[in-house]
């Protein structure tokens, strides 16, 4: 008879168990496969377009950002005024920790003015690691307020708790619903103007106008009703824009002084160190930003920050900033220098603060 060997069942049952496991591995890694690749989980993080990672000493390298926007600011900056393609949370975070910062509103606004040293004064105060400003104008409260709040919230970059958040449009402050917007959207924010003599603001301001429309009439035609008898246009944008104490007063309506900082436009020039310091103490931050950071670039005729560490050159104001003014009839500053000289005294008294324009 012949003789058969069977094998143990219990090694059977054994090899099909481990046959079974080693199918349900391989299934469960190639799902994982998938996940990952459809999820994107493996990729590297997405860097929001920014340039390098803000270093966390207070002694940082002075880094500047690039934004998605197709138009300019009244500065000639990027800006998101009509037709421009700024994206909702591409704003640069810099911190290197994205995990824990949020996007928030602005707990200040540098409101204004148009042609006082706005982009400067930005510029400089994004040097402090605890300020994180939006480089562009987002021109919320003047010209997308319907947008809602979830909209201007998207495009405030990242900060982590203790940071400062920021944005400045100089419209603000001349604009007559602003004031009442802003209150609704926080009662505590902080706002800082920066002023600048009158005059010299609508030279400014005028000199820009025709670097964009050349063919415009002459600043003495449009400073005046009747060129004859003197009467000034106070309504023509650049000279209606330096009047002030009429603009304070609207915001004074709604916040106390004690929530508005003026700073010097000229100071801003001859110390920006000085203007920064009261800037940093009026926002509740240590000063950090000294006159270490700057140097006086007499060619342009403004401050300049020094050279970043790893950089070959020092970062200037662009090529909008310093240009030589449009030459005006002296005897057209005379007779401005004459309107606005009450203006400007009420505007003293309403600020506590003479800042000394002829």
């Amino acid at each position: 008879m012949a003789t058969f060997h069977h094998s143990n069942p219990t090694d059977r049952d054994i090899r099909r168990v481990l046959q079974k496991l080693i199918i349900i591995l391989s299934l469960g890694i190639i799902c994982v496969s998938l996940f990952y690749f459809f999820t994107g989980c493996c990729e590297s993080d997405l860097t929001e377009n920014s340039v390098s990672d803000r270093p966390a000493s207070d002694d940082r390298n002075l880094t500047f950002y690039n934004y998605v926007v197709t138009v300019q600011d009244e500065d000639g900056y990027p800006g998101t005024g009509e037709g421009s393609t700024l994206t909702p949370g591409l704003e640069t975070d810099n911190t290197g920790k994205d995990w824990k910062a949020t996007r928030r509103l602005p707990q200040a606004l540098i409101i204004g003015v148009k042609k006082g040293g706005t982009r400067a004064l930005l510029e400089f105060l994004r040097l402090h690691p605890d300020v994180r400003a939006l480089g562009s104008e987002p021109h919320f409260f003047d010209r997308h307020y319907a947008r809602g709040l979830h909209w201007y919230r998207s495009m405030m970059p990242k900060a982590l708790d203790g940071q400062v958040v920021m944005e400045k449009t100089p419209r603000y402050f001349v604009t007559v619903e602003t004031p009442g917007r802003v209150h609704s959207m926080s009662r505590d924010v902080k706002l800082i103007v920066v002023v600048r003599d009158p005059v010299t603001r609508a030279i400014s301001d005028y000199t820009q106008i025709i670097s964009k429309t050349p063919h415009i009439p002459a600043f003495e035609t449009l400073a005046f009703k009747n060129r004859t008898n003197g009467e000034i246009d106070s309504l023509w944008s650049p000279l209606w824009i330096g009047l002030y104490a009429q603009h304070l007063e609207r915001w004074l309506a709604w916040f106390p002084r004690a929530q508005i900082h003026l700073v010097s436009g000229e100071g801003l020039i001859s110390d920006p160190a000085g203007e920064l310091g009261k800037v940093q103490d009026f926002l509740g931050l240590q000063r950090i930003v000294t006159d270490k950071h700057f140097y006086f670039n007499k060619t342009k005729g403004f401050p300049c920050l020094k050279k970043p560490e790893g950089s070959s050159k020092p970062h200037c104001l662009g090529k909008t900033k310093g240009r030589t003014h449009a030459p005006i009839d002296p005897e057209v500053i005379r007779r401005l220098r004459e309107f606005y000289r009450p203006h400007n005294q009420r505007f003293y008294q309403m600020a506590g603060q003479d800042f000394g324009w002829q």
